[in-house]
């Protein structure tokens, strides 16, 4: 008997989860709540709550070739780092050469996804669902997959800002920012120095009068780009490299730390954080 298998979420792991369980005979269907695939990768003018949201500038840091999906590489015209619109494209690419399209229902939110009163003998799983109408059913599976992701939730600390309730300027999350647009002319301060943190300054920093990038504990800047202009997370990840790393832990970080500290003094801008 063909097992059937309730994947929620279309973004990449919803997608290759799909694929993953045609190539084991399974019987997929998956759910997505948009009328789209993509999740965090389809880019919103507006971010809509419950979903991931991205920003205009977004390329990826890892390279296409440690990203890619060992079954389907990525064309060879796109760039090692792509923007977010050409993973959105690799994915559409991925999602049409394996026929996998049919297996979605779109525009079908899951609310809630229990155990059968049998459980203990079947091991299925009673998953209700709700379309766009309004129109609500409920299907038996013998397994489930969430592929939601996360980052759907902005976290704002509000409470950790003495003072904010009076502060009269815009303020806002990472989750709303879309692009630099009506920041033009602004003193602009960016908290953290996540990824989010360090593109977002860098993309404010071309209109604004002035951006100030807060870190409380530090980091280490790496970039995308390596010796010889290749990817950088493609030339450090030989079985070379992770057995001298494995091997030489302090030497390594020792001869890490300096060459980053080549390209910039992390002491000298604030930078330096505790850990290796």
């Amino acid at each position: 008997m063909v097992q059937r298998v309730a994947v929620i979420g279309a973004g990449p792991p919803g997608v290759t989860s799909i694929k993953g369980c045609l190539d084991e005979g399974l019987e997929p269907t998956c759910f997505e709540s948009s009328d789209d695939i993509g999740g965090l990768w389809r880019f919103k003018e507006k971010p809509e709550p419950g979903r991931a949201n991205i920003y205009k500038s977004v390329i990826i840091n890892s390279s296409k070739e440690m990203m890619s999906f060992s079954d389907f590489l990525p064309p060879a015209d796109l760039p090692n780092n792509m923007h977010h619109s050409e993973v959105l494209l690799y994915l559409r690419l991925y999602a049409q050469t394996f026929n996998l399209l049919p297996h979605i229902r779109f525009q079908t939110t899951v609310i809630s996804v229990r155990q059968t009163t049998n459980f203990e003998v079947t091991g299925q799983w009673e998953v209700e669902t709700e379309s766009r109408e309004g129109q609500r059913e409920t299907r038996v599976f013998d397994a489930v997959m969430v592929c939601t992701g996360h980052f759907t939730q902005p976290h704002l600390p509000l409470r950790d800002f003495p003072g904010i309730e009076s502060f009269r300027a815009k303020y806002f999350h990472s989750w709303e920012y879309c692009s630099a647009e009506g920041l033009e002319g602004k003193r602009v301060v960016v908290i953290g120095i996540g990824n989010s943190g360090g593109d977002i300054a860098v993309d404010v920093s071309r209109v604004a009068e002035k951006v100030y990038l807060s870190t409380r504990s530090g980091a280490w800047v790496v970039g995308r780009v390596g010796p010889g202009g290749l990817p950088l997370n493609v030339v450090r990840s030989s079985r070379m490299d992770a057995l001298i790393r494995k091997l030489f832990p302090s030497w390594t970080n020792t001869m890490l730390e300096k060459k980053l500290n080549q390209a910039l003094d992390h002491k000298l801008y604030g930078l330096k954080p505790k850990h290796g």
